[in-house]
């Protein structure tokens, strides 16, 4: 039992304080820092809402990081096909030679490394694997009669196996954490967010559906020999691709806008302002006319280029080497597909966030 504490004021009454002498004092403010200096820091970071993170080499990180991707991927898909009765298993096909097996394992690694040494934090590597390997599960889903439960899970495996790396390994990046300070805040607030979000969700869900009324059908006829049904594709209407697209258009909006709106202006801006073709050397123009973006515009050009680029690479890879019975040409002309979606996709948001 904690000792009771009397009150100063009542023992100050009736009798008088007593003197303090200085070198006691002295002690007892040196004890005082000396705790307050002794405290963990861990402690003031859970009191702030948040763990630290233990500090590994940074040699280290992005090895670790591939390793726990790869572990976390094997363990959902062994779950994963427990659950469902192979369910997913049944509709792909495996890799039957280990040239197959290092270039998915190669581009795995790839599009982890685009994520790491592209500065991403674990909610940006998740939206980008969305908007990349979604593709293909929709495609399953569609056209192969796998069951929506088994493509979301399957997809979540995914997802997972990216992020969680990265949410162990990276803090948040000041664009997603809420207490951070960063240029023009406001323009992440829930409302400007799901404006967007439904601007991407327009053009991804208007460009898929009139792929599948006019391009698709042809292409899935020559170059999907083991399609089991085309209905899905003259059936396709706004309101039923709607709960597809508007995951993609949110994804979309968090990768591209929320770091482009966010981007304040940088040295090099002043730079391009003051460029004047006139006086300018021919090394100078090329950059111009090549690269000369403000900072803001430079961001929304990148995110935009790397979902086009892990789109393009992924649901080729995806539709060519793990279902059965698809040509090279069906593979591109789907991907390609997608892959405008984010294109547009991108220049829309960059019209919203302009200067």
């Amino acid at each position: 039992m904690a000792p009771s504490r009397r009150s100063a004021k009542a023992e100050a009454e009736p009798h008088a304080s007593p003197a303090v002498d200085s070198n006691e004092l002295t002690v007892v403010e040196k004890i005082t820092k000396t705790a307050e200096l002794a405290v963990p820091k861990e402690i003031t970071t859970i009191a702030k809402g948040r763990a630290a993170r233990p500090t590994l080499p940074t040699q280290a990180q992005f090895p670790l990081a591939v390793a726990l991707s790869f572990v976390t991927a094997g363990i959902g898909y062994r779950v994963l096909g427990e659950l469902t009765n192979n369910e997913l298993a049944a509709v792909t096909q495996a890799q039957d030679t280990w040239g197959e097996v290092a270039v998915l394992a190669g581009w795995k690694m790839f599009e982890l490394a685009v994520g790491w040494f592209g500065n991403l934090d674990s909610l940006d590597v998740a939206t980008m694997n969305l908007l990349s390997h979604g593709p293909v599960f929709y495609l399953l889903s569609t056209f192969y009669n796998l069951s929506p439960s088994t493509a979301i899970s399957a997809l979540l495996v995914d997802i997972a196996s990216v992020a969680l790396p990265f949410y162990g390994l990276r803090p948040l990046s000041a664009v997603h954490n809420p207490s951070a300070k960063v240029p023009n805040r406001e323009l992440t607030d829930i409302g400007l967010q799901i404006y967007t979000a439904a601007l991407a969700t327009g053009i991804y869900t208007v460009v898929i559906v009139l792929s599948l009324q006019f391009l698709l059908p042809r292409v899935l006829i020559l170059y999907f020999s083991h399609l089991p049904t085309l209905e899905p594709a003259y059936t396709a209407s706004y309101a039923t691709l709607l709960p597809v697209t508007v995951a993609f258009g949110a994804s979309a909006s968090n990768f591209i806008f929320a770091p482009f709106a966010t981007t304040g202006k940088a040295r090099e801006d002043e730079r391009i302002g003051q460029f004047d073709p006139a006086s300018a050397s021919l090394g100078e123009t090329v950059w111009w006319n090549v690269w000369g973006y403000t900072a803001k515009t430079k961001v929304v050009i990148r995110r935009t280029a790397i979902i086009a680029l892990v789109t393009a690479i992924s649901t080729y890879l995806s539709c060519r080497m793990s279902i059965y019975g698809v040509e090279p040409t069906g593979a591109a002309v789907y991907s390609a597909v997608w892959v405008f979606a984010a294109l547009f996709s991108g220049v829309g948001l960059g019209l919203v966030g302009g200067d």
